[in-house]
Order: structure tokens, then C-alpha cells, then sequence
């Protein structure tokens, strides 16, 4: 059932290994949080334009969200949103002239969810 929701900035296509990402971020999410990895669902989305800092100039990020059912303790959020960050910097190469901010939230989906 977790949602993920990764954004990226243009220009990260060849740096940021998205498929390879999520094969092993479903497992990591299962593991931490006792799911199934079958019950993840990932989009990927890339940003055309990112900016960054007070002057707002061109940069590039990567922007994990982990939207998972209420109940799990603050404590095993934060361990899933630092194992995800770790992750996330295996899955990404240096690009040319780029510094790249990565970041990840966990949070619980409201309970007025519904799906069909």
C-alpha cells in the first residue's frame, strides 16, 4: 500500500538510476515497515525546472515521498527515511557541474483514503 512519489530534476537522466532505485527501495519499505513489496506503488516524476536557494538558481533535486498507512512510531519512520537516503545516494552518479539536494519524507496517508 505505500505510495512513493519520487521527483527529479531535468538533467539527472543518465546520474539518477530510477528503475534500480525502486527495485530495491520496494524491499527496503517492506522490511522496515512489514509490508509486502508487492504493495508498493512508485511514479516517478521528472521537474523541468528546480530552483534552489535564496537567489533561486538552477538546480537539480531528488525528492522522495513515502506515504504509508497510520500506525508505525515515529522511530520507524525515521529509520525508513534514513535508510531511504542512503539508499537514494547509491543510485546516484555525480553529473557534470551539477549539486544535486536529495531529501525524503515519510508520512501517513489521512484516513479518509479510500481506493477501489
Amino acid at each position: 500500500m505505500p505510495h512513493i512519489t519520487i521527483d527529479y530534476s531535468a538533467g539527472l537522466e543518465d546520474a539518477f538510476d530510477r528503475r534500480g532505485f525502486a527495485a530495491e527501495l520496494h524491499p527496503l519499505i517492506a522490511r522496515t515497515i512489514t509490508t509486502s513489496a508487492s504493495a508498493c506503488k512508485t511514479r516517478l516524476r521528472q521537474v523541468d525546472e528546480t530552483l534552489v536557494g535564496e537567489e533561486a538558481v538552477d538546480g537539480s533535486i531528488v525528492h522522495v515521498v513515502i506515504a504509508i498507512q497510520p500506525g508505525r512510531t515515529p522511530e520507524v519512520r525515521g529509520r525508513l527515511t534514513e535508510s531511504v537516503l542512503a539508499l537514494l545516494g547509491e543510485h546516484l552518479k555525480p553529473a557534470d557541474g551539477l549539486r544535486v539536494e536529495t531529501s525524503v519524507e515519510t508520512r501517513e496517508i489521512d484516513p479518509s483514503y479510500r481506493r477501489s
